[in-house]
């Protein structure tokens, strides 16, 4: 991957009390122990669990209101007031029994109130079907939140899967170091799909057993004994490792030509989703992506064109590039298929290289949640003037991930 070191940095839009001030700036450095908290729990209780996740508006008065500190710990007192607001919307309601809990993810200040995104934990029906169930549930959660005495009635609310497209470590303000290599935890998808202990190409995981790739990793050698996975993000030591079991290629990839680079590869035995091991979300198959938008990849490849695999995960922060400009002559032409799509900057210098094969391509949605969009599949060089990365395009392959692999 050949990546240069960019910072970027933003600013308050408000105006705020000093104590305000210091508060919310400590409560985003702590936003990771926040979390922690309630990915744990999420664990103890297992998938069966249902997950709401609600951005409520919270005015400084109601803050200041309640600021009658417990101890010397403002910010857990904060996290404390926020959450009891959110508990008064299940008493006496139809969800009470259902009730578990509520955890306080991110605090952001706004110009004349504070959005604070809280995720619900409710146990799930025990009869009835799930479609209904899920239905009720965002009927009674939107009237409860909705006419609550301690919360205002701007309130956003969606159910979220708390086992996919998730990360301990939030991507506060949009700000990421491009090149540097990543933060244990960040990235959880990754994988790296290795022959003979040496790295070969890059992977996502999907499923407790299952990673999807680009088809031309097994161009040469499609013998699943002969590869293994690893997880983390490093080579080595690997977090952990495992065999695979199948690899699948599409059906209708031909080398040398590019089209249809995708391929699914099953392992044993299954793993556990943690911390650092968690599968991303697959978008649905009408889902769209506009240029520009801001995407991200990651990978263990090459920091420049001929250069050698890196032991770390690194990444780096691109955008979507349109087929118009990326069909143009001095780009790629009409070598850019039905099924593919380009990511990174006309200027070059942030791309994906050597190694990097296969690997995700990610974009996060307003709740915090990452799905695979792109994986890594060819390009001219590496970071070259009008030859940007090119990727499969994971909304056009979805119902074949789905008939081969059932997610």
């Amino acid at each position: 991957m050949y990546l240069h070191r960019v910072a970027g940095f933003g600013a308050h839009n408000r105006d705020l009390k000093p104590w305000m001030t210091a508060l919310l700036t400590a409560l985003s450095l702590a936003m990771v122990v926040v979390t922690i908290g309630l990915l744990a729990h999420i664990f103890v209780f297992g998938q069966k669990m249902e997950y709401y996740q609600g951005t409520f508006t919270i005015s400084d008065s109601q803050v200041n209101s309640n600021s009658g500190w417990k101890s010397s710990n403002p910010l857990k007192d904060l996290q404390e007031i926020n959450e009891d607001l959110v508990d008064e919307i299940f008493i006496d309601s139809a969800l009470n029994k259902r009730y578990i809990k509520n955890h306080e993810v991110r605090l952001t200040p706004e110009e004349d109130d504070t959005k604070a995104d809280i995720v619900m934990v409710l146990q799930p029906r025990s009869t009835g079907p799930r479609t209904i169930g899920e239905k009720t549930t965002h009927s009674i959660l939107n009237q409860k939140t909705r006419n609550a005495r301690a919360l205002p009635a701007d309130v956003s609310l969606v159910q979220v899967n708390a086992y996919c497209g998730k990360r301990v470590i939030p991507l506060i303000a949009n700000r990421i170091v491009s090149g540097n290599p990543a933060v244990k935890g960040a990235w959880p998808w990754q994988v790296s799909l290795q022959r003979s202990n040496m790295h070969q190409c890059g992977g996502t995981l999907i499923g407790n057993m299952w990673v999807v790739t680009a088809a031309h990793c097994f161009r040469t050698n499609a013998n699943p004994r002969q590869w293994t996975l690893s997880f983390g993000t490093t080579i080595n030591p690997p977090l952990m490792k495992r065999d695979v079991r199948r690899i699948i290629m599409h059906e209708r990839y031909r080398p040398p030509a590019r089209d249809h680079d995708i391929a699914l590869v099953q392992f044993s035995p299954r793993v556990t989703f943690s911390d650092e091991v968690r599968r991303i979300c697959l978008p649905e198959p009408s889902a769209s992506f506009p240029p520009n938008s801001t995407v991200y990849i990651t990978g263990f490849g090459a920091l420049y064109y001929g250069g050698e695999s890196q032991n770390e995960l690194r990444e780096a922060r691109v955008q979507i590039i349109s087929n118009d400009v990326c069909k143009q002559r001095q780009v790629y032409g009409n070598e850019i298929k039905r099924g593919m799509f380009c990511a990174g900057f006309l200027e070059g210098i942030y791309d994906a290289c050597r190694g990097d094969s296969g690997g995700p391509l990610v974009v996060r949605d307003s709740k915090d949640t990452w799905y695979l969009i792109g994986i890594v599949s060819w390009g001219d060089n590496c970071g070259q003037k009008n030859k940007p990365g090119v990727y499969t395009q994971v909304t056009y392959y979805r119902r074949w991930i789905a008939s081969k692999t059932g997610l």
